[in-house]
């Protein structure tokens, strides 16, 4: 009698514990980077263009990736390739690992109504529908684990939503099924959905947070927004190593060639002003910093830093190429990368700039061409994105309209005009070229100490002497310091390498007798660095 007692206690208690579960995640290996991917089979977006909004890499190892998609924030897989290849072995063995787990959870083949489901691996032998809403509820372990067996097709109604609760994480919610995925309009689905040896359509307006993977069949979509979900030890974006604007980093706006104007009322927090030409137009009530109306020894300084922060970008390896141009913004999402857009390019609406919760993380946009904004054009900073850390490298012209709304600094090599209304929170520094600004509203992202802002170590690393110089400059190491390969390069007033020399031992001399009599700056780089930096005369 106790003994039986004691049985229907640990029954009872089961059924008022539904978390308690052993499911494991599988290891999606190299098909965790695809938010769309087929192993056999054609990837095609049904509106072609920016309707569809995706985020992660998108292919199919058959070579029949349809290019209909419009950017997308990952990289595009048109042909198979030893990527897509491993994500095809990784996709099979995860799918085999899905398929051996033991169900201990068997629900009704139609899903929702209201329903609410906890961490388990659930089996339904036959073809299965979500209608309305199903709750997913962790009950507050981040680590529970869902997985769905479905032994036939997979169909959504209309508007249907899975929603995730009490913890409950999209990178841990699996769907194995042995049939045709087919969801409708307006569907929000969570979770990876490995699709064996049939096809996945998603209606117009579907949102995925998760992936749609299929052993072999065709991926179809429509104006869907689609990404990969993070947490569940996901790597953690952090994007590239931001340049070193030394000097630089105290303007808001500037030019190292052509004049600075300004028509109307405008109001900047930052120094302004040109290393060639005139800076006109700007009332000193208005900015909040300095106004250098003629080049001086602190623009031929921010020149000489701008000039290495450009090369820098320039040289800079991208993590995802957006392959259309002209077809920039349009609600596209995009993460910490490093991204090249190969042509002139048109920002259209809205772009958002997700940091995904790490407020330290960078973004770099690489315009190979000029760049233009439409009016009233938007850069969102979201999930802690700061301005402070997103860097526009523009080859060529910038133009950016009325009414648009600007983040981050552009670091170009063209003329830049701004018109009326625009609000930069930001800097905007050209190499070269006229710039243009009417009534427009600036201030840097972070406050600036020009004092403090690649000036001279009281500490120096080196010691450059002599200063004035004839023929030659020496380079001495202090004591306390060893040779690690350090880099010495010298700066006419318009920003030019002049001469350049590194330095490894103790005395290194630096021959200078080519070198015309005026002023000339200097900067020791160490590891990509500026670490010591001053001004140097020439008497020849």
């Amino acid at each position: 009698m106790k003994t039986n007692l004691l049985h229907s206690l640990i029954l009872a208690a089961l059924l008022i514990f539904p978390f308690l579960n052993y499911a494991q995640a599988p290891n999606l290996g190299a098909a965790s980077d695809f938010v769309l991917f087929t192993k056999n089979g054609e990837i095609k977006n049904e509106e072609a263009g920016f309707l569809t909004i995706l985020t992660g890499n998108v292919g199919s190892n058959s070579n029949s990736t349809s290019p209909g998609f419009g950017n997308v924030d990952g990289i595009m897989y048109f042909t198979g390739d030893p990527v897509t290849q491993a994500a095809a072995d990784d996709l099979d063995a995860a799918y085999l690992e899905l398929n051996a787990a033991i169900a201990t959870l068997f629900p009704a083949p139609l899903l929702g109504n209201g329903e609410t489901l906890y961490a388990g691996i659930y089996r339904i032998d036959e073809a299965a529908t979500l209608n309305l809403d199903l709750t997913l509820d962790a009950q507050n372990d981040p680590n529970a684990i869902f997985i769905f067996q479905i032994g036939g097709a997979f169909s959504t109604a209309t508007n249907s939503e899975i929603i995730l609760a009490n913890g409950a994480q999209a990178c841990n919610v699996f769907w194995k099924i042995e049939g045709l995925v087919d969801m409708a309009a307006g569907t929000s689905m969570k979770g990876t959905i490995v699709a064996n040896n049939f096809a996945i359509v998603m209606g117009s307006g579907c949102t995925l947070e998760g992936r749609a993977l299929s052993t072999s069949g065709a991926i179809t979509i429509s104006e869907t927004r689609a990404y990969i979900p993070i947490g569940c030890g996901s790597t953690v974006l952090t994007g590239p190593n931001a340049p070193d604007l030394g000097s630089a980093a105290c303007f808001a706006l500037f030019t190292g060639n052509e004049n600075l104007t300004n028509t109307g009322v405008s109001y900047v927090v930052g120094d302004v002003g040109t290393n060639v030409g005139i800076t006109a137009g700007f009332d000193p009530i208005n900015v909040t910093g300095t106004i250098h109306e003629a080049p001086n020894e602190i623009t031929a300084a921010a020149l000489a830093d701008l000039v290495i922060a450009y090369d820098y970008l320039n040289v800079l390896d991208y993590d995802i190429e957006l392959l259309y141009p002209v077809q920039f913004g349009n609600e596209l999402i995009l993460t910490p990368h490093s991204y090249i857009l190969n042509a002139a390019t048109v920002l259209t609406g809205n772009l958002y700039l997700d940091a995904q919760d790490n407020e330290d993380a960078v973004f770099v946009i690489k315009i190979n061409g000029a760049f233009s904004t439409s009016t009233n054009s938007i850069v969102h900073l979201v999930n802690g994105t700061q301005a402070k850390n997103v860097y526009w490298k523009i080859t060529g012209e910038t133009a950016i309209s009325e009414g648009s709304i600007f983040n981050g600094t552009i670091v170009s090599s063209g003329a830049v005009s701004f018109a009326l209304g625009l609000e930069l929170n930001g800097r905007a520094l050209t190499t070269t070229g006229a710039f243009n600004t009417a009534e427009i509203t600036v201030t840097i992202p972070e406050p600036c100490n020009p004092n403090a802002v690649n000036l001279i170590n009281t500490n120096n690393t080196l010691s450059i002497y002599p200063n004035p110089f004839t023929s030659s400059i020496n380079v001495m190491l202090n004591d306390a310091v060893q040779g690690n390969g350090y880099e010495l390069m010298v700066y006419n007033t318009l920003g030019q390498i002049v001469a350049r020399t590194t330095v490894t031992k103790q005395l290194t001399t630096l021959e200078t007798a080519n070198l015309s009599s005026g002023i000339y700056f200097y900067k020791v780089i160490a590891n990509g660095k500026t670490i010591q930096s001053g001004k140097l005369i020439s008497q020849q």
